[in-house]
């Protein structure tokens, strides 16, 4: 089983069996597209209908920019980065030795960030990845705009219209006449998916494939998932058991967020790509939990003391990973001063999981914190496409629960017309 979701480390127990009958209803409504936000249920099925033709442009373009460019900048924001990078990074790793770099523009207006990112671009022969539904995303808008106008004043226009791939709408908005007009190799953002439902789109596997990540398995990974998430038994459907153990935790024990807890460093952007999955689906109408994240052991000497002995307005769901690509042995020192020899050799796999049921025993037993347990199977392609779709779902489930609109984020508008305004947009 690539994700089992484990618990018996809540402090407070859920009735699953209580749960069954309102599942097996939002399940159905799910499955025959009825339910609120319906008109954006196209990543349910996406991993076994999404387009042949266009994956293979993906691959072959991947493959085209491998061969003539030594980076990759991703021009995108929320949805239409954080699923690629969380991608990247935790299949990589954070040392990669991969000789494509990759990226990542158009998610700030910070000033000294993009100033940087030009600066180390300006001597190097790299290719643009611009995604934007409607191609007026500020953000992203304003890094394209100097990205471009770099290019094309150093290599000439031609040259930079072979060096910028479009993902975007299919038929309308800025973007999509921009590249027309420019003649870039576009890719489509399906109208029936969202943005932080879209990673296994284009909008993820085109800076996936390009990263030398097989964005088939991805994919292949996602249509097990959904295979697995077609039964909506609680007994068998773990993105279910998972939603119910949420919803339970928030509505019924009073909890009002939750710590999204990896023991692994390349992982903290899938915890940044999991926030905005849960945060932009969940939190409507005065409701839902505040999803956060966390990475151990590092953050127990920051955090450590709050989630110990703090106060207990939050869970834990930690993605314990049971199988590492790498591993590392604690050598034998003679002089013994750091007093360590007792670890001598002991892998660092099996020190790291003493500290896990170190930890899950000090906050569920002494600290009295409920704790979710994701037992993962190990990081790779395949079993990051089953990980997104198991959080897709278990996402839907759980708004649905509560009764909110998973799909739709009407809050998002309010800082932007208030940016406008003060900007001087004209009509703001």
């Amino acid at each position: 089983m690539i994700v089992e979701t484990k618990l018996d480390h809540l402090v407070h127990p859920v009735d699953l069996a209580s749960y069954q009958d309102q599942v097996n209803q939002i399940h159905e409504g799910l499955m025959a597209k009825t339910g609120r936000g319906n008109d954006f249920l196209g990543w349910l099925d996406w991993p076994v209908n999404y387009d042949k033709a266009e994956l293979a442009q993906i691959k072959a373009s991947a493959a085209y920019v491998r061969a003539h460019y030594d980076v990759l900048v991703v021009c995108g924001i929320g949805g239409s980065y954080l699923g690629a990078r969380a991608a990247i990074e935790a299949i990589r790793g954070l040392f990669p030795k991969d000789k494509m770099q990759i990226l990542f523009l158009g998610q700030t207006f910070d000033p000294t960030y993009v100033a940087q990112c030009l600066d180390y671009l300006k001597d190097k022969k790299f290719a643009i990845n611009v995604i934007s539904k409607s191609g007026t995303t500020t953000e992203t808008s304003v890094a394209f705009r100097l990205l471009r106008e770099m290019l094309e004043k150093r290599d000439g226009v031609d040259a930079a219209r072979k060096a910028i791939f479009a993902t975007t709408d299919a038929k309308r908005g800025a973007l999509h006449d921009l590249a027309v007009q420019e003649g870039y190799v576009r890719f489509v953002i399906p109208d029936d998916i969202g943005g932080r439902y879209s990673v296994q789109t284009a909008v993820g596997l085109f800076p996936i494939a390009c990263a030398g990540i097989d964005p088939e398995a991805v994919l292949n990974g996602s249509a097990k998932a959904r295979e697995d998430t077609m039964d909506p038994s609680l007994e068998k459907n773990q993105a279910y058991r998972y939603a119910v153990a949420r919803r339970h935790l928030y509505h019924e024990v009073g909890k009002d967020a939750e710590f999204f807890i990896t023991y692994v460093p390349s992982f903290v952007q899938l915890g940044e790509w999991w926030k905005q999955l849960f945060g932009e689906s969940e939190g409507k109408e005065g409701k839902s939990l505040l999803p956060d994240s966390a990475t151990f052991t590092t953050d127990l000497h920051s955090l450590g003391q709050f989630i110990q002995q703090g106060h207990h307005c939050f869970f834990e769901t930690t993605l314990h990973v049971l199988h590492h690509e790498q591993d590392v042995t604690v050598p034998h020192d003679e002089q013994n001063l750091d007093g360590l020899n007792y670890l001598e050799g002991k892998a660092l796999s099996d020190i790291q999981e003493k500290a896990f049921e170190g930890t899950l025993q000090a906050h569920t037993e002494t600290g009295k914190n409920d704790n979710i347990v994701l037992d993962f199977e190990g990081m790779n392609a395949f079993n990051l496409g089953y990980l997104f779709y198991f959080f897709e779902r278990a996402c839907a489930m759980s708004a649905y629960l509560n009764d909110v609109n998973p799909f739709d984020q009407p809050g998002v508008e309010v800082y932007k017309k208030n940016m406008f305004h003060l900007l001087g947009k004209p009509g703001f």
